[in-house]
């Protein structure tokens, strides 16, 4: 199935693939639900749920940044859960996609079953560190909207965060190119100002009495958010941490069948077929 959902006034994209338990899976800045087409395979014996999140790939792209907020995000995937019956679900979530997945478990527990969190954080811990990270995104925000897109993918596969997957197969790099350019100006900008990590909430406070089932993942050659991770596992009762060698930001991208295998076999501790 696919198409769009009317949610709260946004239309949003989303697409299933398959029979089983849900897998809702959540894309990065600057993806869309298509990042995740190469788990088709890998992961039969679950429902897979794709959603392009709000500003990204077919769903709108509001002219308010204020619609873009966290909390509005996680009210806008509570409905696309009702919306496909789905009561309870495993959520997958990459960077950004990440956040709003922990967000989400966060504030809607009883819909989230396991939680997967790929190179994500739970924000910044101090107020200081937000407001840095606020500017920086306004700026980044402006750029988009002064420049376009095509000058923006320029600029952002070339940050230090994305430097491993300058190795990737030329096909893989321009597939990753092509997603990024279906984006629309108005979209990412004001997903930067809505949703960026300077805006959202922190929750490195709650991360003790968190009591979800937890699978982070990071690649060994991303320190920061090893780093992070890390940090988060000591805290999270139960939670679990995989690095994964010569994988940077995006595993998913860089270690595809490693990290297909990683995640279904985390997922048949707590699945029933």
């Amino acid at each position: 199935m696919m198409g769009k959902l009317a949610v709260r006034n946004v239309n949003y994209w989303a697409e299933t693939f398959g029979k089983g338990e849900p897998l809702v899976l959540l894309h990065g800045f600057t993806g869309s639900g298509e990042t995740w087409g190469f788990l088709k395979n890998s992961l039969k014996k679950y429902q897979l749920v794709l959603i392009d999140i709000i500003g990204h790939g077919q769903t709108d792209s509001p002219e308010n940044p204020e619609r873009y907020r966290m909390e509005e995000a996680v009210e806008d995937l509570k409905e696309i859960f009702l919306s496909f019956n789905i009561r309870k679900a495993h959520v997958l979530g990459y960077s950004m996609g990440g956040r709003l997945a922990l967000s989400f478990a966060m504030r809607q527990p009883e819909f989230v079953k396991t939680l997967i969190l790929e190179s994500s954080s739970p924000g910044l811990k101090t107020e200081k560190e937000r407001e840095t990270r606020r500017l920086q995104d306004e700026q980044l925000a402006q750029m988009i909207l002064d420049e376009g897109i095509a000058a923006f993918v320029q600029h952002w596969e070339n940050i230090p965060l994305f430097l491993t997957q300058k190795s990737l197969p030329p096909a893989v790099k321009d597939r990753i190119r092509k997603d990024r350019l279906k984006n629309n100006a108005i979209g990412l900008a004001n997903s930067l100002k809505g949703m960026g990590t300077g805006v959202q909430p922190s929750w490195w406070g709650a991360l003790k009495s968190f009591n979800i089932p937890t699978l982070l993942i990071c690649g060994e050659r991303d320190l920061k958010f090893c780093k992070i991770m890390k940090e988060m596992n000591q805290l999270i009762p139960c939670s679990e941490l995989k690095v994964v060698p010569q994988a940077g930001h995006a595993v998913h991208v860089e270690q595809s069948k490693f990290f297909g295998k990683i995640v279904d076999e985390f997922l048949q501790h707590f699945s029933t077929y």
